[in-house]
């Protein structure tokens, strides 16, 4: 090898110049290497640290009247979601903060003091610092919106608001405390305008011995969300294009079993394992007493969407 030729440095990717050489047939031969790249060895059993000295934030968006205009029902029953969580987290040792019927601009603007940011308010046009928390003593952080959607966007009270926007806040370089932590978003929505039909015979099916009539609704509309980034993880109530069933007295399918599941085994089991076993749980379900006949005996499967890079335990705190 002479001088002028450097052999490439371990870990560094090379780029080829791919040398077009001459054939016997008058083909173009192509010359290319492969680049180098030393893989990190890593450890599969490596954990998220949960030892710090707050468990996190947990902030629940609880949407069950909307604005005239918007055309959209009421949420019956996403009352008894908001406090059923509200117990389950708190139970996990987050501190819960719940919010009803916000608009859409105080909706960011709770989200901008937790964060701890200066932000711009383009309809009022003047510049909003609130007083915030610093997440840099906290375990994760968990933010929950109940609504309807559609297309990337959740509805608040007024208007709509598009996710992204809201898991883009989250960032490393607009949240640096969150930086390596995990991220948790879970959104009760629909998710598209099918129905899931049942294809098993035999699947339970869940009744209920309360006075009150225990109808099953759908909240309405459409939610494409976009993963945000690195220990981000997005918890649908539904996959995309289907219903998402909620019960008018108990609340909806997906938060009952998730919270149930949180109880059972919230400090015990791995997240991402958790939240499959609350994906079969709510696939168990099908609806029986509904207003909309084209919906009866129909199914339900959440789904989860993570960029997690570590096993995420809840495990109990010391006191």
């Amino acid at each position: 090898m002479s001088g002028s030729e450097r052999r490439p440095r371990a870990g560094h990717v090379q780029l080829d110049s791919r040398p077009i050489l001459p054939t016997t047939d008058g083909n173009e031969n192509i010359t290319e290497a492969d680049a180098f790249h030393i893989r990190q060895s890593l450890d599969p059993a490596v954990e998220y640290k949960m030892n710090h000295q707050r468990r996190g934030v947990a902030l629940i968006f609880n949407h069950e009247h909307f604005f005239w205009h918007l055309m959209l029902p009421d949420r019956r029953g996403t009352m008894a979601d908001r406090n059923n969580l509200k117990r389950s987290l708190t139970d996990l040792g987050f501190e819960v903060r719940l919010f009803d019927d916000l608009k859409a601009e105080d909706v960011q603007q709770k989200i901008y003091e937790d964060l701890n940011m200066t932000v711009w308010s383009s309809k009022h046009h003047l510049t909003i610092s609130a007083s915030m928390d610093d997440h840099s003593n906290a375990d994760c952080f968990v933010c929950v919106f109940l609504s309807h959607g559609v297309d990337d966007h959740v509805y608040a009270y007024d208007d709509k608001i598009k996710i992204q926007t809201i898991t883009d806040m989250f960032r490393g370089d607009k949240c640096q405390s969150l930086v390596g932590k995990p991220k948790i978003f879970i959104l009760q929505a629909c998710r598209g305008d099918k129905h899931d039909d049942p294809v098993i015979a035999h699947d339970s099916t869940d009744s209920s011995s309360e006075a009150l009539v225990n109808e099953t609704e759908v909240d309405a509309a459409v939610v494409y969300t976009l993963p945000a980034g690195a220990d981000f993880i997005m918890c649908y109530s539904v996959a995309q294009g289907y219903y998402s069933h909620r019960d008018t007295v108990n609340g909806s399918w997906y938060i009952q079993d998730l919270c149930e599941t949180l109880r059972k085994h919230g400090s015990s089991l791995e997240f991402t394992e958790l939240l499959t076993v609350v994906n079969r749980k709510v696939s168990y379900r099908r609806v029986d007493v509904c207003k909309d006949v084209n919906a009866l005996g129909k199914k339900q499967i959440p789904c989860f969407a993570s960029m997690l890079t570590k096993k995420l335990y809840f495990h109990p705190k010391s006191k």
